[in-house]
């Protein structure tokens, strides 16, 4: 059997991944650059059983999907940067309870308001600390459209293996732009489902006690499992605790579950890394103009590579270590102030041989730019 093919909006993309992941609420308010994310899936959801629900405003719609997935269904919303700013304390909460669900922040200019209709990718470090307390996310990205869908896929199943939500952080460009997309055949995907207990009705419900592998199997709410579900710290029970050694023993989990499984939930594409002695680093949008650079400037002879970064959070610092530690320079290509530079430097032995090239400015970044940040670092001697 062969793919369905379709010339697609990167925002259809994510919409045709959810499907195919088993969606089956979606929550969510329009705002640009995100909307057709909300549209496609008001006309699409309900033909395949689900239920789509527009929502008074963004924190709303977060805590529609956290009730929806308790019931035991797959969930998700969509926004932009001011309503994922509004969202934050209950993303919180769905950390701290550890609720599955798919957030989608199509990224565009701020802070505030900002410049609605262009590129940015300022949202990098609001996604991994807009919450407050410590705790860990995953948070992931792509350049086209292919893997918009299978990354849009692939946050689901983490949601569920872990337990947690998961962010996608796509941005204007990609979201807006069109190109090919090749939907798979059912099954050609291994989907995560929901782990429901196997505890039997009326006998004692642990619903915060994982099991060795690390998973915590769930009981719908609502169904034959009575249990308290709450933002506090709380003991397997689900109660409230300020017990200093469950407090401890809750944060570790928290974090534990999603930091020891880097390596698991690692996403990321190489390319010419074998012989590199420069390597550019860059993620979504941004990384395709990269990867132009790259293939020009091995087409004159010079050994370029490309790490392309799918996994923003949690960071893979011993993966990017080995593969790019050896090269003479790394420059990470990106439409911020240096969020994911930052993190290539503490990944790497000497950050004084990593640089920033750049656009803050809502325009998008193209191999022109890179090229003319390129010779600027030249210029200085580097």
């Amino acid at each position: 059997m062969h793919p369905t093919i379709r010339f697609v909006q990167g925002n259809e993309a994510c919409v045709e991944g959810a499907l195919y992941a088993g969606l089956q609420f979606f929550a969510g308010y329009p705002i640009t650059p995100s909307t057709e994310i909300a549209e496609h899936l008001a006309v699409r959801l309900p033909r395949y059983g689900g239920k789509f629900i527009q929502m008074e405003d963004e924190i709303s719609s977060m805590c529609a999907i956290i009730g929806a997935s308790l019931t035991g269904h797959k969930v998700l919303t969509a926004t932009s940067g001011p309503g994922f700013s509004l969202m934050q304390e209950a993303l919180g909460y769905a950390v701290m309870a550890e609720i599955p669900c798919v957030i989608v922040n199509v990224q565009r200019g701020g802070p505030s308001t900002g410049i609605p209709t262009h590129i940015s990718q300022g949202d990098v470090n609001q996604a991994r600390w807009g919450t407050h307390g410590d705790h860990a996310i995953i948070a992931l990205t792509a350049s086209n459209h292919q893997d918009v869908f299978t990354t849009t896929v692939e946050a689901f199943n983490m949601a569920e293996t872990y337990r947690t939500p998961v962010i996608l952080l796509y941005d204007e460009v990609v979201g807006h732009m069109r190109e090919r997309l090749d939907i798979p055949e059912a099954g050609q995907i291994p989907l995560v489902e929901r782990l429901r207990t196997s505890v039997r009705e009326g006998v004692d419900y642990h619903p915060y006690l994982p099991r060795e592998d690390g998973r915590l199997p769930m009981s719908d709410f609502g169904g034959v499992h009575r249990y308290n579900v709450t933002g506090l710290y709380h003991d397997m029970w689900g109660f409230p605790s300020d017990d200093p050694k469950v407090v401890h023993g809750l944060i570790r989990h928290l974090v534990d579950k999603i930091e020891s499984n880097v390596e698991a939930i690692a996403r990321y594409k190489t390319y010419y890394l074998d012989d590199a002695r420069t390597v550019l680093v860059s993620y979504g949008a941004t990384a395709r103009s990269a990867l132009h650079v790259v293939q020009s400037m091995r087409n004159k002879g010079q050994k370029f590579g490309l790490f392309e970064l799918q996994t923003l959070w949690p960071f893979p610092y011993d993966i990017i270590g080995e593969a790019i530690g050896r090269a003479k320079q790394v420059i990470v290509v990106e439409m911020n102030m240096g969020h994911i530079c930052s993190e290539v430097k503490r990944a790497l032995n000497n950050p004084r041989n990593v640089f920033l090239i750049n656009r803050i400015d809502g325009v998008f970044i193209t191999p022109t730019d890179i090229r003319q940040g390129l010779r600027l670092i030249e210029g200085k001697g580097v």
